[in-house]
Protein backbone atom coordinates (compact mmCIF):
# COMPACT_ATOMS: atom_id res chain seq x y z
CA UNK A 1 0.00 0.00 0.00
CA UNK A 2 1.59 2.87 -1.21
CA UNK A 3 1.87 5.85 1.44
CA UNK A 4 0.27 8.90 0.45
CA UNK A 5 -0.83 10.66 3.87
CA UNK A 6 0.46 13.29 3.16
CA UNK A 7 -2.24 13.92 0.21
CA UNK A 8 -5.06 12.27 2.38
CA UNK A 9 -4.76 15.15 5.33
CA UNK A 10 -7.21 18.07 5.50
CA UNK A 11 -6.67 21.16 3.54
CA UNK A 12 -5.61 23.56 6.22
CA UNK A 13 -3.24 26.04 6.67
CA UNK A 14 -1.04 24.45 8.92
CA UNK A 15 -1.00 21.41 6.71
CA UNK A 16 -0.15 23.36 3.69
CA UNK A 17 3.00 24.87 5.20
CA UNK A 18 3.85 22.35 6.98
CA UNK A 19 4.26 21.20 2.78
CA UNK A 20 5.49 23.96 1.84
CA UNK A 21 7.72 25.51 4.20
CA UNK A 22 10.93 23.42 3.53
CA UNK A 23 10.30 24.39 -0.36
CA UNK A 24 10.38 27.79 0.64
CA UNK A 25 13.55 27.25 3.04
CA UNK A 26 15.21 25.42 0.23
CA UNK A 27 14.59 28.18 -2.96
CA UNK A 28 15.63 30.35 -0.48
CA UNK A 29 18.93 28.69 -0.20
CA UNK A 30 19.39 27.93 -3.49
CA UNK A 31 19.07 31.64 -4.24
CA UNK A 32 22.14 32.46 -2.03
CA UNK A 33 24.12 30.30 -4.11
CA UNK A 34 24.44 32.86 -7.11
CA UNK A 35 23.79 36.02 -4.26
CA UNK A 36 27.15 34.53 -2.33
CA UNK A 37 28.97 34.56 -5.52
CA UNK A 38 28.55 38.17 -6.03
CA UNK A 39 29.17 39.00 -2.30
CA UNK A 40 32.61 37.86 -2.39
CA UNK A 41 33.10 39.01 -5.88
CA UNK A 42 32.65 42.13 -5.76
CA UNK A 43 34.35 42.64 -1.93
CA UNK A 44 37.42 40.70 -2.60
CA UNK A 45 37.52 41.10 -6.48
CA UNK A 46 36.19 44.35 -7.58
CA UNK A 47 32.46 45.35 -9.31
CA UNK A 48 33.72 44.56 -13.01
CA UNK A 49 33.95 41.22 -11.69
CA UNK A 50 30.49 41.35 -10.57
CA UNK A 51 29.41 42.75 -13.87
CA UNK A 52 30.93 39.40 -15.22
CA UNK A 53 28.93 37.14 -13.23
CA UNK A 54 25.41 39.04 -14.45
CA UNK A 55 27.09 38.90 -18.22
CA UNK A 56 27.06 35.15 -17.97
CA UNK A 57 23.74 34.63 -16.17
CA UNK A 58 22.01 34.32 -19.67
CA UNK A 59 24.13 31.25 -20.45
CA UNK A 60 23.29 29.87 -17.29
CA UNK A 61 19.59 30.88 -17.19
CA UNK A 62 19.37 28.31 -20.39
CA UNK A 63 21.06 25.68 -17.86
CA UNK A 64 18.19 26.27 -15.45
CA UNK A 65 15.62 26.69 -18.24
CA UNK A 66 15.95 23.25 -19.56
CA UNK A 67 16.56 21.74 -15.87
CA UNK A 68 13.38 23.56 -14.83
CA UNK A 69 11.26 22.40 -17.99
CA UNK A 70 11.56 18.72 -17.33
CA UNK A 71 11.31 18.95 -13.38
CA UNK A 72 8.20 20.96 -13.01
CA UNK A 73 6.56 19.30 -16.26
CA UNK A 74 8.15 15.45 -15.55
CA UNK A 75 6.99 15.83 -11.59
CA UNK A 76 3.78 17.44 -12.71
CA UNK A 77 3.13 14.06 -15.14
CA UNK A 78 4.51 11.81 -12.78
CA UNK A 79 2.38 12.97 -9.80
CA UNK A 80 -0.53 12.93 -11.59
CA UNK A 81 -0.29 9.33 -12.87
CA UNK A 82 0.47 8.44 -9.32
CA UNK A 83 -3.18 10.13 -8.25
CA UNK A 84 -4.31 7.69 -11.19
CA UNK A 85 -2.79 4.91 -8.89
CA UNK A 86 -0.30 3.98 -11.97
CA UNK A 87 2.88 3.86 -9.66
CA UNK A 88 4.75 1.37 -12.02
CA UNK A 89 4.32 3.28 -14.94
CA UNK A 90 4.73 6.48 -12.73
CA UNK A 91 8.23 5.19 -11.66
CA UNK A 92 9.16 4.48 -15.23
CA UNK A 93 8.54 7.65 -16.67
CA UNK A 94 10.48 9.12 -13.22
CA UNK A 95 13.95 7.32 -14.36
CA UNK A 96 13.63 7.59 -18.05
CA UNK A 97 13.31 11.73 -17.75
CA UNK A 98 16.19 11.64 -15.43
CA UNK A 99 18.05 9.88 -17.90
CA UNK A 100 17.36 12.30 -20.41
CA UNK A 101 18.23 14.78 -17.99
CA UNK A 102 22.04 13.11 -18.09
CA UNK A 103 21.90 13.42 -21.83
CA UNK A 104 21.00 16.83 -22.50
CA UNK A 105 23.52 17.85 -19.43
CA UNK A 106 26.17 16.43 -21.38
CA UNK A 107 25.45 18.08 -24.87
CA UNK A 108 24.55 21.40 -23.14
CA UNK A 109 28.03 21.57 -21.57
CA UNK A 110 29.82 20.52 -24.96
CA UNK A 111 27.70 23.55 -26.40
CA UNK A 112 28.79 26.08 -24.04
CA UNK A 113 32.52 25.64 -24.24
CA UNK A 114 32.34 26.10 -28.27
CA UNK A 115 30.02 29.16 -27.82
CA UNK A 116 31.20 30.98 -25.23
CA UNK A 117 34.66 33.15 -26.13
CA UNK A 118 32.50 34.18 -29.37
CA UNK A 119 29.62 35.33 -27.71
CA UNK A 120 31.93 37.64 -25.19
CA UNK A 121 34.43 38.79 -27.92
CA UNK A 122 31.05 40.68 -30.07
CA UNK A 123 30.11 42.38 -26.59
CA UNK A 124 32.38 45.19 -27.12
CA UNK A 125 33.41 44.83 -23.35
CA UNK A 126 36.84 45.76 -21.62
CA UNK A 127 39.61 43.09 -21.43
CA UNK A 128 39.05 42.86 -17.65
CA UNK A 129 35.09 41.93 -18.04
CA UNK A 130 35.51 39.44 -20.43
CA UNK A 131 38.58 37.64 -19.24
CA UNK A 132 36.21 37.51 -16.30
CA UNK A 133 33.22 36.01 -18.51
CA UNK A 134 35.21 33.00 -19.79
CA UNK A 135 37.24 32.44 -16.43
CA UNK A 136 33.55 32.09 -14.51
CA UNK A 137 32.00 30.18 -17.26
CA UNK A 138 34.41 27.80 -18.19
CA UNK A 139 34.20 26.26 -15.01
CA UNK A 140 30.70 26.75 -14.49
CA UNK A 141 29.74 24.55 -17.19
CA UNK A 142 31.98 21.84 -15.51
CA UNK A 143 28.82 21.15 -13.13
CA UNK A 144 26.08 21.05 -15.82
CA UNK A 145 24.90 17.66 -15.35
CA UNK A 146 24.75 18.02 -11.72
CA UNK A 147 22.60 21.18 -11.91
CA UNK A 148 20.12 19.65 -13.76
CA UNK A 149 19.87 16.70 -11.44
CA UNK A 150 19.87 18.84 -8.41
CA UNK A 151 16.87 20.91 -10.08
CA UNK A 152 14.96 17.58 -11.07
CA UNK A 153 16.00 16.22 -8.05
CA UNK A 154 14.57 18.94 -5.47
CA UNK A 155 11.19 18.75 -6.98
CA UNK A 156 10.78 14.64 -6.96
CA UNK A 157 12.24 14.46 -3.49
CA UNK A 158 9.28 17.15 -2.31
CA UNK A 159 7.08 14.92 -4.83
CA UNK A 160 8.21 11.84 -2.75
CA UNK A 161 7.51 13.19 0.80
CA UNK A 162 10.78 14.19 1.86
CA UNK A 163 10.88 17.41 1.70
CA UNK A 164 12.78 17.61 4.86
CA UNK A 165 15.69 15.84 3.18
CA UNK A 166 15.31 18.25 0.10
CA UNK A 167 15.97 21.46 2.34
CA UNK A 168 18.76 19.56 4.10
CA UNK A 169 20.54 19.57 1.02
CA UNK A 170 19.96 23.00 -0.30
CA UNK A 171 20.84 24.10 3.59
CA UNK A 172 23.93 21.78 3.07
CA UNK A 173 24.74 22.93 -0.73
CA UNK A 174 24.97 26.84 0.39
CA UNK A 175 26.62 26.45 3.18
CA UNK A 176 29.60 24.41 1.65
CA UNK A 177 28.92 27.02 -1.78
CA UNK A 178 29.75 29.85 1.43
CA UNK A 179 32.33 28.04 3.02
CA UNK A 180 34.08 27.28 -0.25
CA UNK A 181 34.06 30.97 -1.68
CA UNK A 182 35.95 32.42 1.54
CA UNK A 183 38.46 29.15 1.03
CA UNK A 184 38.79 29.62 -2.97
CA UNK A 185 38.93 33.73 -2.72
CA UNK A 186 39.67 34.58 0.15
CA UNK A 187 42.30 31.73 1.35
CA UNK A 188 44.06 30.21 -1.83
CA UNK A 189 42.95 33.25 -4.20
CA UNK A 190 41.65 31.43 -7.18
CA UNK A 191 39.83 34.07 -8.41
CA UNK A 192 36.56 34.20 -9.90
CA UNK A 193 37.10 30.58 -11.04
CA UNK A 194 36.85 29.96 -7.50
CA UNK A 195 33.47 31.54 -6.83
CA UNK A 196 32.16 29.30 -9.91
CA UNK A 197 33.15 25.89 -8.74
CA UNK A 198 32.20 26.89 -5.31
CA UNK A 199 28.96 27.22 -6.76
CA UNK A 200 29.26 24.13 -8.79
CA UNK A 201 30.16 22.15 -5.86
CA UNK A 202 27.32 23.63 -3.54
CA UNK A 203 24.33 22.11 -6.25
CA UNK A 204 25.77 18.75 -6.56
CA UNK A 205 24.93 17.88 -2.99
CA UNK A 206 21.24 17.41 -3.66
CA UNK A 207 22.89 15.53 -7.01
CA UNK A 208 24.37 13.09 -5.02
CA UNK A 209 22.49 12.53 -2.57
CA UNK A 210 19.27 12.08 -5.41
CA UNK A 211 20.95 9.21 -6.94
CA UNK A 212 21.51 7.46 -3.58
CA UNK A 213 18.09 8.15 -2.58
CA UNK A 214 15.85 7.42 -5.38
CA UNK A 215 17.79 4.27 -5.89
CA UNK A 216 16.37 2.70 -2.40
CA UNK A 217 13.22 0.41 -2.90
CA UNK A 218 11.18 1.81 -0.26
CA UNK A 219 11.22 5.16 -1.43
CA UNK A 220 7.68 6.44 -3.20
CA UNK A 221 9.73 7.32 -6.26
CA UNK A 222 12.76 5.23 -7.00
CA UNK A 223 14.58 4.11 -10.06
CA UNK A 224 13.00 1.64 -12.07
CA UNK A 225 14.02 -0.16 -15.25
CA UNK A 226 12.81 2.91 -17.57
CA UNK A 227 10.64 2.89 -20.75
CA UNK A 228 10.40 5.47 -23.56
CA UNK A 229 7.42 6.90 -24.10
CA UNK A 230 7.50 9.38 -26.62
CA UNK A 231 4.23 10.98 -25.11
CA UNK A 232 5.80 11.23 -21.27
CA UNK A 233 8.54 13.09 -22.74
CA UNK A 234 6.74 15.33 -24.57
CA UNK A 235 4.22 16.08 -22.04
CA UNK A 236 7.00 17.00 -19.35
CA UNK A 237 8.14 19.23 -22.25
CA UNK A 238 4.96 20.97 -23.00
CA UNK A 239 3.53 21.20 -19.26
CA UNK A 240 7.34 22.29 -17.78
CA UNK A 241 7.45 24.92 -20.95
CA UNK A 242 6.52 27.81 -19.39
CA UNK A 243 8.39 27.69 -16.38
CA UNK A 244 11.34 27.00 -19.01
CA UNK A 245 10.33 30.39 -21.01
CA UNK A 246 10.32 32.06 -17.83
CA UNK A 247 14.09 31.02 -17.11
CA UNK A 248 14.90 31.46 -20.52
CA UNK A 249 13.74 34.51 -21.07
CA UNK A 250 14.77 36.08 -17.97
CA UNK A 251 18.26 35.12 -19.65
CA UNK A 252 17.07 37.32 -22.38
CA UNK A 253 15.78 40.11 -20.99
CA UNK A 254 19.03 40.33 -18.66
CA UNK A 255 20.98 41.08 -21.48
CA UNK A 256 18.41 43.73 -22.60
CA UNK A 257 19.02 44.95 -19.28
CA UNK A 258 23.01 44.96 -19.51
CA UNK A 259 22.95 46.48 -23.37
CA UNK A 260 20.51 49.37 -22.11
CA UNK A 261 22.71 49.79 -18.98
CA UNK A 262 25.92 49.75 -21.26
CA UNK A 263 24.01 52.87 -23.45
CA UNK A 264 22.67 54.97 -20.40
CA UNK A 265 25.17 54.28 -17.98
CA UNK A 266 28.69 52.27 -18.64
CA UNK A 267 30.17 48.95 -17.00
CA UNK A 268 28.61 50.44 -13.57
CA UNK A 269 25.33 50.17 -14.65
CA UNK A 270 25.61 46.71 -15.15
CA UNK A 271 27.15 45.96 -11.46
CA UNK A 272 24.07 47.94 -9.86
CA UNK A 273 21.40 46.12 -12.11
CA UNK A 274 23.36 42.55 -10.98
CA UNK A 275 22.78 43.89 -7.04
CA UNK A 276 19.37 44.47 -7.75
CA UNK A 277 18.59 41.20 -9.45
CA UNK A 278 20.00 39.34 -6.23
CA UNK A 279 17.38 41.68 -3.89
CA UNK A 280 14.37 40.40 -6.45
CA UNK A 281 16.05 37.33 -6.67
CA UNK A 282 15.68 36.50 -3.36
CA UNK A 283 11.93 37.55 -2.90
CA UNK A 284 10.94 35.87 -5.96
CA UNK A 285 12.73 32.35 -4.11
CA UNK A 286 10.12 32.47 -1.93
CA UNK A 287 6.97 32.58 -4.16
CA UNK A 288 8.72 29.78 -6.51
CA UNK A 289 9.73 27.60 -3.54
CA UNK A 290 5.85 28.17 -2.20
CA UNK A 291 4.51 27.20 -5.72
CA UNK A 292 7.15 23.83 -5.76
CA UNK A 293 6.07 23.04 -2.69
CA UNK A 294 2.39 23.09 -3.21
CA UNK A 295 2.63 21.48 -7.32
CA UNK A 296 2.56 18.05 -6.02
CA UNK A 297 -0.80 18.82 -3.72
CA UNK A 298 -2.49 20.29 -6.67
CA UNK A 299 -1.71 17.77 -9.20
CA UNK A 300 -2.48 14.67 -7.14
CA UNK A 301 -6.04 16.29 -6.30
CA UNK A 302 -6.48 16.89 -9.71
CA UNK A 303 -5.86 13.88 -10.78
CA UNK A 304 -7.99 12.40 -8.29
CA UNK A 305 -10.61 14.36 -8.88
CA UNK A 306 -11.02 16.48 -5.44
CA UNK A 307 -12.62 19.82 -6.04
CA UNK A 308 -13.17 20.64 -2.67
CA UNK A 309 -9.22 20.41 -1.78
CA UNK A 310 -8.22 21.94 -4.68
CA UNK A 311 -10.63 25.19 -3.72
CA UNK A 312 -9.40 24.80 -0.29
CA UNK A 313 -5.91 25.25 -1.84
CA UNK A 314 -5.97 27.56 -4.07
CA UNK A 315 -7.48 29.97 -1.81
CA UNK A 316 -4.95 29.65 1.05
CA UNK A 317 -2.27 30.03 -1.52
CA UNK A 318 -3.70 33.42 -2.46
CA UNK A 319 -3.83 34.51 1.21
CA UNK A 320 -0.15 33.69 1.69
CA UNK A 321 1.28 35.18 -1.21
CA UNK A 322 -0.56 38.18 -0.37
CA UNK A 323 1.07 38.47 2.58
CA UNK A 324 4.20 37.45 1.56
CA UNK A 325 4.30 40.21 -0.85
CA UNK A 326 3.14 43.08 1.32
CA UNK A 327 6.11 42.16 3.96
CA UNK A 328 8.84 41.47 1.13
CA UNK A 329 7.93 44.80 -0.23
CA UNK A 330 8.13 46.70 3.29
CA UNK A 331 11.64 44.97 3.87
CA UNK A 332 12.81 45.72 0.21
CA UNK A 333 12.11 49.75 0.56
CA UNK A 334 13.15 49.92 3.93
CA UNK A 335 16.43 48.66 3.85
CA UNK A 336 17.28 49.33 0.69
CA UNK A 337 20.25 51.18 1.32
CA UNK A 338 21.88 48.15 4.53
CA UNK A 339 21.20 46.09 1.37
CA UNK A 340 23.04 47.88 -1.35
CA UNK A 341 25.80 48.34 0.72
CA UNK A 342 26.79 45.03 1.41
CA UNK A 343 28.09 44.52 -2.55
CA UNK A 344 28.98 48.73 -3.17
CA UNK A 345 30.31 50.98 -0.33
CA UNK A 346 28.85 54.44 -0.68
CA UNK A 347 31.19 56.54 -2.42
CA UNK A 348 31.08 53.88 -5.05
CA UNK A 349 29.04 54.81 -8.59
CA UNK A 350 27.40 52.10 -8.75
CA UNK A 351 25.76 52.21 -4.84
CA UNK A 352 24.13 55.72 -5.69
CA UNK A 353 22.33 53.74 -9.03
CA UNK A 354 21.27 50.93 -7.31
CA UNK A 355 20.12 52.49 -4.28
CA UNK A 356 17.51 54.72 -6.67
CA UNK A 357 17.25 51.55 -8.66
CA UNK A 358 15.38 48.78 -6.00
CA UNK A 359 13.34 51.53 -4.38
CA UNK A 360 11.74 51.97 -7.80
CA UNK A 361 12.02 48.10 -8.81
CA UNK A 362 10.64 47.25 -4.92
CA UNK A 363 6.73 48.01 -6.86
CA UNK A 364 7.28 44.70 -8.11
CA UNK A 365 7.34 43.32 -5.51
CA UNK A 366 3.34 43.33 -5.38
CA UNK A 367 2.75 41.92 -8.16
CA UNK A 368 5.62 38.92 -8.58
CA UNK A 369 4.47 36.29 -6.59
CA UNK A 370 0.92 36.26 -7.92
CA UNK A 371 2.36 35.68 -11.39
CA UNK A 372 4.50 33.03 -10.05
CA UNK A 373 2.07 30.91 -8.27
CA UNK A 374 -0.55 31.61 -11.82
CA UNK A 375 2.05 29.90 -14.20
CA UNK A 376 3.48 26.94 -11.55
CA UNK A 377 -0.61 26.49 -10.88
CA UNK A 378 -1.89 25.90 -14.60
CA UNK A 379 1.60 23.44 -14.73
CA UNK A 380 0.58 21.41 -12.41
CA UNK A 381 -2.81 21.17 -13.75
CA UNK A 382 -0.94 20.00 -17.05
CA UNK A 383 -2.08 22.91 -19.02
CA UNK A 384 1.00 23.85 -20.14
CA UNK A 385 -0.44 26.32 -22.70
CA UNK A 386 -2.26 28.24 -20.52
CA UNK A 387 1.11 28.04 -18.26
CA UNK A 388 3.52 29.19 -21.35
CA UNK A 389 1.27 31.70 -21.95
CA UNK A 390 1.84 33.48 -19.03
CA UNK A 391 5.18 32.82 -18.69
CA UNK A 392 5.92 34.24 -21.88
CA UNK A 393 4.05 37.29 -22.10
CA UNK A 394 5.44 38.64 -18.30
CA UNK A 395 9.37 37.64 -18.94
CA UNK A 396 9.47 38.63 -22.14
CA UNK A 397 6.39 40.56 -24.33
CA UNK A 398 5.67 42.83 -21.44
CA UNK A 399 9.32 43.45 -20.52
CA UNK A 400 10.08 43.87 -24.25
CA UNK A 401 7.85 46.32 -24.05
CA UNK A 402 8.35 48.05 -21.17
CA UNK A 403 12.24 47.87 -21.84
CA UNK A 404 11.93 49.32 -25.22
CA UNK A 405 9.29 52.41 -23.99
CA UNK A 406 10.05 53.44 -20.62
CA UNK A 407 13.82 53.99 -20.77
CA UNK A 408 13.09 56.50 -24.02
CA UNK A 409 10.81 58.45 -22.28
CA UNK A 410 12.67 58.87 -18.72
CA UNK A 411 15.96 57.49 -18.82
CA UNK A 412 17.58 55.47 -16.44
CA UNK A 413 14.54 55.47 -14.03
CA UNK A 414 12.61 54.13 -17.02
CA UNK A 415 14.58 51.18 -17.03
CA UNK A 416 13.83 50.43 -13.22
CA UNK A 417 10.38 51.35 -14.04
CA UNK A 418 10.31 48.45 -16.45
CA UNK A 419 10.02 45.63 -14.43
CA UNK A 420 6.91 46.68 -11.66
CA UNK A 421 4.62 47.87 -15.09
CA UNK A 422 5.74 44.52 -16.65
CA UNK A 423 4.68 42.48 -13.77
CA UNK A 424 1.54 44.38 -13.25
CA UNK A 425 0.16 43.50 -17.07
CA UNK A 426 1.45 40.42 -16.56
CA UNK A 427 -1.19 40.11 -13.26
CA UNK A 428 -4.15 41.24 -15.17
CA UNK A 429 -3.17 38.71 -17.46
CA UNK A 430 -2.82 35.77 -14.58
CA UNK A 431 -6.04 37.06 -13.31
CA UNK A 432 -8.12 36.73 -16.23
CA UNK A 433 -6.73 33.33 -17.08
CA UNK A 434 -8.00 32.15 -13.73
CA UNK A 435 -11.53 33.31 -14.24
CA UNK A 436 -11.70 31.85 -17.29
CA UNK A 437 -10.38 27.81 -16.74
CA UNK A 438 -11.95 27.97 -13.12
CA UNK A 439 -14.90 26.15 -14.34
CA UNK A 440 -12.62 24.13 -15.75
CA UNK A 441 -10.75 22.65 -13.35
CA UNK A 442 -13.14 23.77 -9.96
CA UNK A 443 -10.41 25.67 -7.97
CA UNK A 444 -12.87 28.37 -7.09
Amino acid sequence: MENHNVYEKPVTLGNILKFAVPTIVMTVFMSFYTMVDGLFVSNLIGTNALSAINLTAPVIQLVTAISTMFATGGSAVIMKKMGEHKTGEAREDFTFLILVNVIVGVLMCGVGYLAMEPIFAQMNLSVDVSGYCVEYLSRYLLFTVPILLMNNFTLYMIASEKATLSLVCSVAGGVLNMVLDYVFLAVFGMGISGAAIATGMGYSVTAFVGLFVFSKRDSLLHFKKPVFRFRVLANAATNGCSEMATALVTGIITMMFNWTMLTYVGEDGIAAVTIIMYVLMFASSLYTGYSYGVAPMVSFYYGEKNHEKLKKLTVCSLKIILYISFVMAAFSFFLTEPLVSVFARPGNPVYGLAVTGNQICTLALFFIGFNIFASGMFTALSNGVVSAVLAFCRSFVFMLATMLVLPALLGVNGIWLATPVAELMALALSAAMFVKYRKRYHYS
